[in-house]
């Protein structure tokens, strides 16, 4: 059945709105990918301006929509299925589970348009003089799905939970992640002490942890396995309803909502949302073209840039794209076994494949080709990091090389990628390309979920991958510390690599962090740590009746009283990227 609204009330003005749109577009900040591009610090800043491709273009439909308008649900397909569940401090969730978490949770901070990372929950986040202790006080009144308040008390619980302080509850990632929490403590009804191990500079970026860190009630905390995993209660806008996995998740607007809208009512503005995994990408596609469901996220370049790019300026759908604060898209080689244990055949697969060839075959050109797992905009983003060039003669003598002192070894790998078929087409890619330097690659298709655990478990070669989304770049500690560290999932054990990170988690000036970082860099790209390929672009793709991907401002001193509509301060807008889902609340359907 499909959930389209009747568009005839639209085709009156398309032709204006179109003329308009264009208008905005041609002025949209971009351009050519070449060599001597010149390059931008500024986070927003993308190729692609003359189709508005880009976060400056801003979300097409959105300036002639209107006011706001209540009622209606959303639908949304989304590439994946979260099926570890929703126990957050044990749960492992990509940019699919992410997206679902911001409908049920809430987390303490968010990332702003300028970077930073600012109260959300809380009321508060503040350190003393050195960083070894932060202060978190809450905001007032609010309430978790389960009518209980949300206090000091419950969230001095989700911090043990997420760091595996917390009876009955363990944690996975967050075990890593939050090490140098040396103990919390309830000073006040609604706050909470954090000390630290060392100096913890970076420390309101993990309380956000690209999403993944929301507040749970302690309902939540304490259900046994499956009632943790499959019922979230927490303090978002939309109360869940039901979980059938792999089919569908459902949410009702929540009544008691933090957060007031303009019009004085709580938000979100719509009545319910259903999530949707549809992991094939084309089958998103067509279920948006058919009405079956009226938004969806896609990171499929090529899509983006001609099926999407055209159904926008034949006004069928909605659009917003941003490659702002993006993760990059890169092979990730398992550097504890062979043959990626050996520097020269991780440098062989980088100097053989010509990444800019590979980016117009797949992506059509549209992101900019990655020079390192920074992105633009990101303390330690370099221009040039030293990462190896295109050089398939060099890529051959390496292999030779290799297999001359290696003789029981084969110059060969399987090659671990998911059942979407544009990754599909990129790990073909890398399958000829190698053949073409003497390395033999198998491909293996698995679910989005089976990658992530082989990742975990080392179990695997080397995998078609996407992370490290951009901000502050001390939350790549617990993806490149070793010593051991489980989801470190290259495997390796640097110790230059080691000091730098454990200099950066403590340093306070930002220009050292910036040096610190660079030299991060450089590191990771002399040592191809990874196959950086491109910054990952994010499209949201909307019917063209739905309206306002990234929402209102975030909420000033007190969000019990109606909030603004709009805002040109940067503090006050959540952030411009897309690569850690975006926020649920402002979205609305006209009726």
């Amino acid at each position: 059945m499909s959930i389209r609204a009747s568009r005839s009330r639209r085709r009156a003005r398309s032709g204006a709105a179109l003329l308009l749109a264009a208008s905005l577009l041609a002025a949209g900040c971009g351009g050519s990918k070449s060599d001597d591009e010149s390059n931008s610090t500024d986070p927003t800043a993308q190729g692609n301006g003359d189709d508005g491709l880009n976060v400056e273009a801003g979300e097409s439909g959105l300036e002639e929509a209107g006011e706001p308008q209540r009622g209606g649900k959303l639908v949304y397909g989304i590439e994946g299925e979260s099926s570890a569940g929703w126990c957050l401090s044990e749960a492992q969730l990509a940019i699919s589970g992410m997206m679902v978490a911001r409908a049920f949770y809430d987390t303490l901070t968010v990332p702003n348009a300028n970077g930073e990372y600012v109260p959300y929950l809380a009321q508060d986040v503040t350190p003393n003089d050195d960083y070894t202790q932060w202060t978190i006080t809450l905001r007032e009144g609010i309430k978790f799905h389960d009518g209980t308040d949300l206090t000091a008390e419950v969230v001095k619980n989700n911090l043990d939970a997420y760091r595996g302080a917390y009876e009955g509850r363990a944690s996975t990632l967050f075990l890593f992640v939050l090490q140098d929490i040396d103990s919390t403590e309830v000073t006040a009804p609604d706050t909470v002490q954090v000390n630290m191990k060392r100096p913890w500079v970076s420390f309101p970026a993990f309380l956000f942890s690209s999403s993944r860190m929301g507040m749970m009630a302690q309902a939540q905390l304490d259900a046994d396995p499956a009632g943790c995993s499959e019922h979230p209660i927490g303090t978002g806008p939309f109360e869940f309803v039901s979980w059938t996995q792999n089919q569908q998740m459902t949410g009702k607007a929540f009544a008691d909502y933090w957060q007031i809208a303009p019009d004085g009512e709580p938000f979100p503005y719509v009545d319910e949302i259903e999530f949707r995994p549809i992991p094939d990408g084309t089958v998103r596609k067509q279920a948006i073209q058919s009405g079956g469901i009226n938004i969806m996220h896609t990171s499929d370049a090529e899509q983006i840039q001609n099926d999407f790019l055209k159904m926008r300026n034949d006004g069928d759908v909605n659009l917003l794209v941003s490659e702002a604060q993006a993760e990059v898209s890169f092979i990730q080689m398992n550097s504890t076994i062979p043959p990626f244990n050996d520097v020269r055949m991780r440098r062989a697969l980088a100097m053989g494949s010509d990444r800019e060839d590979v980016n117009q075959q797949v992506n059509a050109g549209l992101p900019t080709v990655a020079t390192g797992p920074f992105a633009p905009g990101t303390p330690g983003f370099l221009e040039d990091a030293g990462f190896p060039e295109y050089d398939p003669e060099t890529a051959k003598a390496l292999v030779e090389e290799y297999l001359a002192e290696n003789p029981d070894q084969p110059a060969s790998f399987t090659l671990l990628a998911t059942t979407d078929p544009t990754v599909r087409k990129i790990a073909q890619l890398i399958q000829q390309r190698a053949r073409d330097i003497g390395v033999t690659v198998e491909i293996q298709s698995v679910e989005q979920a089976t990658l992530i655990d082989s990742a975990i478990a080392k179990n695997y070669q080397a995998m078609v991958f996407r992370n490290y989304p951009g901000g502050d770049p001390d939350q790549n500690y617990v993806w490149w510390y070793g010593n051991a560290n489980p989801v470190n999932f290259g495997g390796w054990d640097d110790p230059e690599l080691n000091a730098l990170l454990d200099e950066g988690r403590e340093t306070a000036d930002p220009d050292e962090r910036e040096k610190i970082y660079q030299d991060v860099n450089r590191i990771m790209a002399e040592k191809v740590y990874g196959m950086w390929s491109w910054y990952t672009p994010w499209a949201i793709v909307l019917d063209d009746t739905v309206h306002n991907v990234f929402g209102p401002p975030l909420p000033g001193d007190d969000p019990s009283q109606p909030g603004d509509a709009t805002t040109d301060d940067d503090a006050r807008r959540p952030t411009r990227g897309l690569a850690v889902g975006h926020p649920l609340i402002g979205l609305w359907i006209e009726q």
